[in-house]
């Protein structure tokens, strides 16, 4: 059995369906990135390190993500599975190191789509605040659930469409407030936000620039699709390279109208680094109230999208797991009516119902399950996107180039720095229930040597 193949086992288990084209294997790695989602809260964090020189943190690490997706981009173009990295690093280095990286990022999208629920219930609440109603978040993050369990369940070209919809119509919102602020112009339009204020070290716009790179986290999901798009050795590639492309230019170009909006002195970055909701606020300050409502149904609609693409990806890498007889051969069990993997995706919800009950039980807010479970996800997705990329570094097939390669190093480089980074603010027990969690992709990686 090789890892590469995706059809050998076709004459036992069904296979995925091929119904996705270039626009929608982008849309996936747009939807998990969900841009929407995260211009709503991330923007402040490296206002409050380099001041108004935001906007260039942001520039700045959509170039360390492009460097970091060259090793995914090499890999993707010889490679083609619903394993995503699974099928990369087995490809290029063998089965234990493809399983344990499989696993990594399986312990990220398990998460993930609950992380985007915790969102959707912070932001339903801030609505129905605003409508005069205060409203238990458990009841709220159950309709979440269901949400994406529905969507999941039917079928994956109406959940892209479900998701294209979710997020465009977001963007639309973000960018006709942009509109309305660079319009107005309360404050100078300077081009000085692209330029580190003197007192700044070269050291804290690295730092600014490794806090921005969390916002591309998700460029990586549409390489579960290689079984589902058309002409994946392309299309896959392609699609990881306009989602961060995309995402460098909007995300730039958004902070730095909200940094024009607050005011690029700094008073005015004082006020953008220290609110919690910069769009909301901006919104307010230039149209009204009802806008920054529409903005928090915006940000909703986002983290549905964002939740959903996570369930994409996760229940894909439990159908090739399955499949592979890594996990349960349960797990591979596709349905004959939506091509959707049945099994996988209960066990996902199954997660999903779990942790959230768990949490609501424990007594946590939203806000805390949000910071938990993104925690745990960013830093299993950092440890993969290291290993990913030193496959790449070592793989040897046809097509290669030195700048792909050196490109694979520096890729190395730039995610274990991030993770180091953010390794260095976790919480003990969160390390600890990462730390087992890779422990345990060891002894699954090892049962993947021997299988396979």
């Amino acid at each position: 059995m090789t890892m590469t193949d995706a059809s050998a086992n076709a004459s036992t288990t069904p296979r995925l369906r091929r119904v996705l084209g270039q626009g929608g294997a982008a849309a996936l790695s747009i939807g998990v990135m969900a841009p929407t989602l995260a211009m709503s809260v991330v923007g402040p964090e490296p206002a409050r390190i380099v001041g108004r020189a935001a906007p260039l943190a942001f520039a700045l690490a959509g170039l360390l993500v492009f460097v970091v997706s060259a090793g995914f981009v090499r890999l993707s173009n010889h490679f083609a599975s619903a394993g995503s990295v699974y099928a990369f690093v087995g490809g290029a280095i063998g089965p234990r190191a493809g399983a344990f990286t499989g696993w990594t990022m399986l312990g990220t999208y398990l998460v993930f789509p609950w992380v985007s629920v915790a969102g959707f219930t912070i932001f339903g609440a801030d609505l129905a605040r605003l409508g005069g109603f205060d409203v238990d978040w458990y009841p709220l993050a159950l309709a979440g659930w269901l949400v994406l369990g529905f969507l999941g369940a039917s079928g994956l070209r109406s959940a892209v469409r479900a998701l294209i919809a979710f997020e465009l119509g977001a963007v639309l919102v973000i960018l006709a407030l942009m509109g309305v602020v660079v319009g107005a112009a309360r404050h100078p339009l300077t081009a000085e936000v692209f330029l580190p204020p003197a007192d700044v070290p070269a050291g804290a716009l690295v730092t600014a620039a490794t806090a921005a790179f969390l916002a591309y986290c998700g460029f990586e999901a549409a390489g579960s699709l290689g079984e589902e798009a058309r002409s994946p050795l392309r299309t896959v590639p392609r699609a990881m390279l306009w989602t961060v492309g995309l995402g460098l230019v909007f995300y730039t170009v958004c902070v730095a109208v909200q940094v024009w909006g607050f005011g690029s002195d700094p008073a005015g970055v004082a006020v953008f680094a220290g609110t919690s909701a910069p769009l909301s606020v901006l919104a307010g300050t230039y149209v009204g109230p009802w806008l920054a409502g529409v903005l928090d149904v915006a940000a909703l609609v986002s983290a549905v999208g964002a939740g959903l693409g996570c369930v994409i990806v996760a229940v894909r890498m439990l159908f090739a797991l399955g499949r592979e007889g890594v996990l349960p051969p349960l797990l591979a069990r596709v349905s004959p009516r939506t091509g959707a993997p049945t099994t996988a995706l209960a066990v996902e919800m199954a997660v999903g119902l779990l942790t959230i009950t768990g949490f609501r039980l424990a007594g946590a807010t939203p806000g805390q399950m949000f910071f938990v479970l993104a925690t745990i996800g960013v830093l299993h997705l950092l440890v993969m996107y290291a290993i990913t990329n030193v496959a790449a570094v070592r793989f040897t097939g046809s097509g290669g180039r030195r700048w792909t390669q050196f490109a694979s190093v520096v890729g190395v480089v730039v995610a274990a720095a991030v993770l180091v980074q953010n390794l260095l603010s976790a919480p003990v027990a969160l390390l600890v229930t990462i730390t087992l969690w890779l422990a345990l992709g060891v002894v699954v990686g090892g049962r993947a040597g021997r299988r396979l």
